[in-house]
């Protein structure tokens, strides 16, 4: 039987968003029906505000924080370890004070089980915040700089783009591509499943992968290839 893995922010709901209440019925129902698994770089009390506690307890597993943190009905059944230290911490910092994007809005640095999310307008930041950012980014290409000096720096951590906002850090080898054999084979989803992408490890070890551009386009996907008794 194949398994199905998920990303949930920019796949299964709109980025920091809740998931749309009849894709959930729809969602629900599929993991019910197939064998499920979750593979966001959130942590988990982010994931079940996004997609809620039914969702999360009739799938297989979620794996948070990149793959660093694994539970299952709503238990930690395992985690990685990792600390931000004092010089990725001041170099964090270094990086806040030389952008000229504004506003920071504060929670820059939010440190997760297994890794650490980096982002310069901070995780405080509105709806309205973050589109800023993404058309900054676009603009000035910031955050790939900042990933390119990250790993310039420690070449002990790998870097990924995680989300529309921030960079995913953790130490080499430790992204979400490492529960891939936990769970193979299996069918893959995500959005970002691109160079520098935290969803491109994994979709390459997958059988199948779709890249997404939406939970509209997952949801599209699912009903024509994989429901009613089609697996394609």
């Amino acid at each position: 039987m194949t398994n199905f893995a998920f990303d949930v922010d920019g796949t299964l709901t709109d980025s920091r968003r809740i998931i749309d209440p009849a894709f959930k019925e729809f969602f629900l129902n599929f993991t019910k029906e197939n064998t499920v698994y979750l593979v966001t770089g959130s942590d988990y009390p982010k994931t079940l505000e996004q997609v809620g506690d039914e969702i999360l307890n009739s799938v297989e597993a979620v794996f948070c924080c990149c793959g660093n943190a694994e539970y299952r009905k709503g238990q930690l059944i395992s985690q990685s370890d990792f600390k931000v230290n004092d010089q990725l911490r001041s170099f964090f910092l270094e990086m806040m004070n030389e952008s000229q994007f504004y506003p920071k809005t504060g929670n820059h640095i939010e440190e997760r089980i297994g890794m650490v999310n980096f982002s310069i307008v901070g995780r405080n930041a509105t709806l309205e915040d973050r589109q800023d950012y993404i058309i900054w980014d676009k603009m000035t290409y910031e955050r790939e700089i900042i990933k390119s000096c990250i790993e310039d720096r420690f070449d002990e951590l790998e870097v990924t783009l995680g989300g529309e906002t921030g960079l995913d850090i953790y130490p080499k080898g430790k992204d979400k591509s490492q529960v891939a054999d936990l769970i193979s084979p299996f069918i893959f989803f995500g959005d970002r499943i691109e160079e520098g992408g935290n969803d491109l490890t994994i979709a390459q070890k997958a059988t199948i992968h779709y890249n997404v551009s939406g939970w509209k386009d997952t949801y599209s996907i699912l009903k024509e290839k994989y429901t009613n008794g089609k697996c394609e």
